[in-house]
């Protein structure tokens, strides 16, 4: 099987460069793993968010906030193509605090960030009594929020499925359940094997594999120093309307349920749900919005997200396999449009091509 694109990993990452590659008329081949591995793109909590990301690299506040402003029209296209709506909503997001002295710090910190970025960073501090104009549900007890202007969410697992579905109408060939086992260069020209002997051949190859950089990095010049990190997640039965914004930690989804989670656990690769942190998370919830308190939970689950020491994403050209690249992320669904519209360039060296210098493994030596 030849290609002109290899793409090790079909998350949200890896189809999303699949995705905007097949628009360029590039033929790509996706390899992605097996249903027991570890996919964040499977448990994710679905939000577009710009606010507290970059507070200390302004470069990565810039970037997520372009990825953000591509997201409307990547996800017109995605859905006119699949006859689908990928519930995009972008009218801004909450940051609750419980403290006014909580508040105040991270205020201070957008503030500092706003005036980095140039003024170009559009959120407003919300006392109590103005967070309830807007969100009514919120509880007595919460001190304020952020609202930020520029974020939003997306039902994670359509658009999952949308992108496989349309990588695979643009011609793209996406092969599941298989890992690869090996990776060879000769004569300008990568050749992949995996486990049950299907051989791949491209003379461009990405790995977006997540967590599996960690063991495929090192052969193709990487140093790939990625970890998982575990969030928990529950969701509440189907309810009226209740919220009208989505927060970094409660979002009420398309369908009806309340989506709750803000664990940052380091535990190594263990995905697994345990009860007092999921108890953690309701009570939490509950002190934000007092309404929960009555609602049935449906389930609650675990995934890992994929970090780098500093938790930025990580491109990165191969010096000693040219032609090799590395993308890996923690905020996949958000950089989704990004990937898709913008990294193509990257990939190839165009004029047009995006500075993702900071983002390089330069950083880590």
């Amino acid at each position: 099987m030849q290609a002109d694109y290899a793409i090790i990993g079909g998350g949200v990452v890896g189809l999303s460069v699949a995705w905007g590659l097949l628009t360029r008329g590039r033929r790509v081949v996706v390899i992605d793993g097996g249903d027991g591995d570890f996919r964040a793109s499977r448990g994710n909590f679905g939000l577009i968010w710009v606010q507290g990301k970059g507070l200390a690299e302004p470069r990565y506040a810039r970037w997520t906030q372009g990825s953000a402003a591509l997201w409307r029209d990547f996800a017109a296209e995605l859905g006119d193509a699949a006859g689908a709506d990928l519930a995009l909503r972008q009218e801004g997001g909450f940051d609750h605090a419980l403290t006014e002295a909580a508040l105040e710090a991270r205020a201070a910190q957008y503030s500092a960030l706003r005036d980095a970025l140039g003024g170009d960073y559009p959120f407003e501090v919300l006392g109590n009594n103005a967070l309830r104009r807007e969100e009514p549900a919120v509880g007595e007890r919460v001190a304020g929020a952020i609202l930020h202007h520029q974020d939003g969410h997306v039902n994670p697992l359509r658009l999952l499925r949308v992108l496989a579905e349309d990588v695979r109408r643009k011609g793209g060939q996406l092969i599941t359940a298989e890992t690869v086992t090996g990776v060879g260069r000769q004569g300008g020209v990568f050749r992949l094997a995996t486990a049950s002997g299907r051989v791949v051949e491209a003379p461009r190859l990405v790995l977006a594999a997540g967590l599996g950089a960690a063991a495929l990095g090192p052969g193709l010049g990487f140093r790939a120093p990625v970890r998982p990190q575990r969030g928990q997640i529950l969701i509440t039965e189907r309810l009226p309307p209740l919220l009208r914004r989505p927060s970094g930690t409660i979002r009420q989804v398309d369908e009806g349920g309340i989506q709750i989670g803000d664990s940052k656990e380091e535990v190594g690769p263990d995905d697994r749900v345990s009860l007092p942190t999921i108890a953690g998370i309701a009570a939490r919830a509950v002190a934000v919005v007092p309404a929960l308190a009555g609602v049935r939970m449906l389930r609650s689950w675990g995934a890992l997200r994929i970090l780098s020491p500093d938790g930025l994403p990580i491109y990165q050209h191969s010096a000693t396999m040219p032609g090799a690249s590395l993308v890996t992320c923690h905020s996949g669904i958000t950089l989704a449009a990004a990937h898709a519209r913008l990294l193509p360039d990257w990939l190839e060296g165009t004029a047009a091509a995006p500075d993702l210098e900071v983002f390089g493994e330069h950083r880590f030596s």
